[in-house]
């Protein structure tokens, strides 16, 4: 397992990107206490989703933003609930919290 962070480095809605060799580019964040992780590719043109560094979230930090088109994803699924990929879904990668503090790929 790869250590990517310490839960510490996520505030609650927040998020942080990280790139590696296998994954390339994508981030975490944090909702209610859970930390979810996406790959940094929006599914309507496969750009990234942020236009400044580590600005992943809309203004009110309730949603997933693309900057290219201002599609908006649900936290906790990655689902487009607007703009044009509406139904598509963020690209999840799968990681685990350790006791230790830890947010490991899993």
């Amino acid at each position: 397992m790869l250590k990517i962070c310490m839960t510490d480095d996520i505030p609650e809605r927040e998020a942080r990107a990280f790139d590696t060799e296998a994954l390339g580019t994508f981030f975490i964040t944090q909702r209610d206490g859970q930390f979810f992780a996406y790959k940094n590719i929006c599914p309507h043109l496969q750009v990234e989703l942020e236009i400044l560094e580590n600005q992943f979230l809309d203004q009110d930090q309730e949603f997933i933003q693309c900057s290219t088109h201002g599609a908006l994803f649900q936290v906790e699924t990655g689902e487009c609930i607007s703009g044009p990929c509406l139904g598509e879904s963020l690209t999840a990668i799968p990681i685990q919290v350790h006791s230790d503090g830890g947010i490991y790929l899993a």
